[in-house]
């Protein structure tokens, strides 16, 4: 079969693999979609893990088939395999862990000390025509849910994971920065569990077109626009919760911070540079700042059950559909010198 391999910085090669053989507590996939996620785009640029490196559950060397967010069809599946059925539509979660560390034990698998993303770190990936994936990672969708909407579910969890860190209560008032791929998902999620207000500020004019289609209240251009200002204006206290995806630094966490009311809640999703914090902040405003990793046991099976309700419409996501190779001359090169001209990107192999 064909899959996209990465070999090396830069270095994506559609290769002629052996198609995956099912094994005990496993699912043989047949792809449908793919997107690239951020991470894959800096992992592209700088790779994760040398190819010799066996990651402790995935077990897997490199060079690795690329991609993590993906979605497709039940082909075949092991003997002792219950519950999914020859041509269902399924999700994969690609978190990967040990069972038997403190975090899982504490049920926190995102957590684990030795977490694994299936795609990245091994274990095959959606960058191929097949996938064979352990059996508890792969959720059926609804009747009706198309493959396209299936592979923006992994995005969807971490946005709905990104919540429940939160604490948003209904009604609450939110202020989400950045409106990428995970932005946007949190703008959604949030409406999806009651949100009241909720702001976005997104320097591409494209992603903040998609935020207002979505139904965010109110749509900034930071380069433009006071944040803190504008989401004051309109809630005099201050936003009761805030989310920073943007990975801008310094300033970004100024506007997550600057625009909550006292003892509101901002939390960090994205993986940028290193901020400057003025700890005071937090000591005269009871502000809690919490960190978001992932998804947990709940949030797949939360983020389908809100598509298959209608609370979650995801498809405006989409901003372009490629091949496999067209991935490898085009999709990541296209987002590293024009990511603000996308949301998703998402290949069909």
């Amino acid at each position: 079969m064909r899959a996209l391999r990465l070999h090396g910085p830069r270095d994506l090669r559609v290769d002629e693999v052996p198609e995956p053989r099912v094994v005990p507590g496993s699912v043989k996939i047949r792809v449908g979609w793919n997107g690239i996620c951020g991470f894959d785009v800096r992992n592209y640029l700088d790779p994760v893990l040398p190819d010799e490196y066996l990651h402790p559950v995935l077990r897997t060397h490199g060079p690795h088939v690329q991609g993590h967010e993906f979605s497709g069809r039940v082909v075949e599946t092991a003997a002792d395999v219950r519950g999914l059925s020859p041509g269902a539509v399924v999700a994969v979660e690609p978190l990967v862990f040990d069972g038997s560390c403190a975090a899982c034990r504490r049920r926190e698998y995102n957590l684990c000390e030795n977490y694994g993303f299936i795609g990245l770190m091994g274990g095959g990936g959606g960058m191929a025509e097949y996938a064979v994936v352990p059996a508890d990672r792969v959720h059926p969708m609804p009747e009706g849910v198309s493959p396209t909407v299936a592979a923006l579910v992994e995005p969807l969890a971490v946005a709905w994971h990104a919540v429940r860190r939160s604490g948003m209560r209904r009604g609450d008032s939110v202020l989400v920065i950045g409106a990428g791929p995970v932005g946007l998902g949190l703008l959604m999620a949030a409406r999806a569990r009651g949100a009241g207000r909720v702001s976005v500020s997104e320097v591409s004019a494209l992603r903040r077109r998609v935020a207002a289609d979505l139904g965010a209240d109110l749509v900034l251009d930071p380069t433009e626009t006071d944040v803190v200002a504008a989401v004051r204006e309109r809630a005099t206290l201050g936003a009761d919760i805030s989310f920073e995806t943007s990975g801008a630094g310094t300033d970004a966490m100024a506007s997550l911070l600057g625009a909550l009311r006292k003892g509101g809640r901002a939390v960090t999703v994205s993986e940028g540079p290193p901020v400057v914090l003025d700890p005071a902040v937090l000591a005269f405003t009871e502000i809690d700042l919490v960190g978001s990793f992932g998804y947990g046991p709940g949030d797949f099976p939360e983020v389908i059950a809100a598509i298959a309700a209608g609370s979650l419409r995801p498809k405006p996501l989409v901003t372009d559909r490629l091949t496999l190779e067209k991935a490898r001359e085009k999709g990541y090169e296209e987002l590293i010198a024009h990511g603000d001209d996308h949301v998703k990107i998402l290949v069909h192999p």
